[in-house]
């Protein structure tokens, strides 16, 4: 689900190309051997192998590729590892799409910059590394591309009425009576944004189950 909503949020970001989505360091691997990449949004939970064991590869092979961290991790050991190995920027899920296109405009703009330039004066590299030049705040307040009001209206209408229980996307959309697939988007869109939390519900059979819960509502007024 988070990989979808990356790639979601990638197409509304200028100045990109997503070369493939893959789900562990292997298939990774492989596309990095095959294809040109100049920045991979890197996730550390991974089947198998952590993002860890990618960013090792990537920097012992003196490959000329960034990293961005995209991980739920938070531990400050786990994020100075990845500062150490020189990612370009970490981002702690659930982060805004504002934050995430903040963080694509400047590696884009910086990369731009890098391309374009041979040399380099000392406020210049101040501004590119040490970020100076600050910029002002904004606040999203309209849905990413692909996402109606009247659908998230109608979708937050029966998350209300459930006065804090928790819901699967299957229950969700068989109350909104839309696909299961649309309501993914929906309810990672509000996991990102902080007005939904995931928690994993184990039961005494089977596999556990996702479950999403409203945590602050007050986070939804722009988008209802």
């Amino acid at each position: 689900m988070v990989a979808m909503l990356n790639t979601h949020y990638l197409e509304q970001v200028g100045g990109f190309e997503l070369v493939q989505a893959v789900n562990s360091v292997k298939s990774a691997i492989e596309v990095l051997e095959e294809s040109r990449v100049d920045l991979v949004l890197l996730d550390i939970f991974m089947p198998e192998e952590t993002g860890f064991e990618l960013l090792m590869y990537i920097r012992n092979q003196e490959k000329e590729i960034d990293i961005m961290m995209i991980s739920a991790v938070h531990d400050m050991g786990s994020i100075k590892k990845a500062l150490q190995y020189g990612v370009v920027d970490y981002l702690i899920k659930p982060f805004t799409f504002e934050r995430f296109k903040e963080a694509l405009t400047i590696y884009r703009e910086k990369l731009t910059f890098m391309k374009e330039q041979q040399k380099i004066s000392q406020s210049e590299l101040d501004s590119l590394i040490l970020q100076k030049e600050k910029r002002e705040p904004t606040v999203m307040k309209e849905l990413p591309k692909g996402l109606t009001k009247q659908t998230m209206q109608l979708i937050w209408k029966k998350i209300e009425s459930l006065n804090g229980r928790a819901f699967t996307t299957d229950e969700m959309a068989q109350l909104v009576g839309v696909s299961r697939v649309s309501i993914r988007k929906y309810v990672m869109f509000l996991t990102e944004i902080g007005v939904l939390e995931n928690e994993m519900v184990y039961q005494h059979v089977g596999r556990p189950v996702s479950k999403l819960r409203c945590i602050d509502q007050n986070k939804i007024e722009f988008y209802v």
